[in-house]
């Protein structure tokens, strides 16, 4: 049995599932908080960090890039990366955004000081780190507005990665109700196609203890 080792509010994590669910491979979902550095764990990988997926032969990988291409080359249809090698590139391109500049940007400013501290007992939300947050999320979902007035997906004609790992992103952001869904309609419907395929599902199914999510956070129409 395939598993991965993954913290449900991680997006890329959560990425990582998207990208599994999407191409309809069964895994075993074992969360794991890195912090703990627990030495099985840290034998998987060293850097301690999740996600980390263990394939049907035994062999570990590790960085939800490395992770999701492999799923992409050895995995079954549909495809989440583009023929075409422009589009491939911009779908790159738009993984490494989210996964580098929103992630530093938003995800470690608002659910990294709001849920990952109080679950590593590191102290309370910086409110400067949460301002700063929730000012760069409004920058972000206008560009993703931007992208998708002139586009079906973000990269493109196709649903690719860089749909997964934006909406993997936000889909943290949300959870914590910190979403500013009117600056752009177009990134709301744009979320909402991809937040309604059942890929989705078991992310709208997460319920982190002691951190319930927003009431809209599982509503397709939201």
């Amino acid at each position: 049995m395939r598993r991965l080792f993954h913290l449900p509010l991680s997006p890329f994590c959560r990425k990582v599932r998207l990208t599994l669910g999407e191409k309809r491979i069964e895994a075993e979902l074992v969360e794991e908080r890195p912090w703990d550095r627990r030495i099985d764990f840290l034998r998987l990988n060293p850097a301690a960090a999740v996600p980390v997926f263990v394939t049907m032969e035994g062999s570990v990988l590790s960085d939800s890039n490395a992770i999701c291409e492999y799923l992409e080359e050895t995995g079954p249809e549909p495809r989440l990366l583009p023929s075409d090698p422009i589009d491939r590139a911009e779908a790159r391109r738009l993984v490494a955004w989210f996964d580098d500049k929103f992630h530093r940007e938003v995800t470690v400013n608002l659910v990294y000081e709001r849920v990952n501290k109080r679950l590593k007992k590191a102290g309370y939300p910086d409110s400067a780190f949460v301002k700063a947050g929730a000012k760069n999320v409004k920058h972000h979902l206008e560009y993703i507005g931007w992208l998708i007035e002139g586009r079906k997906w973000l990269a493109g004609d196709e649903l690719s990665l860089a749909d997964f790992a934006a909406a993997a992103h936000l889909s943290c952001i949300d959870y914590c109700g910190d979403c500013p869904w009117e600056i752009s309609p177009a990134a709301k419907d744009w979320y909402a196609r991809v937040k309604s395929r059942p890929a989705f599902r078991p992310l709208l199914a997460d319920h982190i203890p002691g951190f319930p999510p927003k009431p809209h956070y599982a509503d397709l129409d939201f």
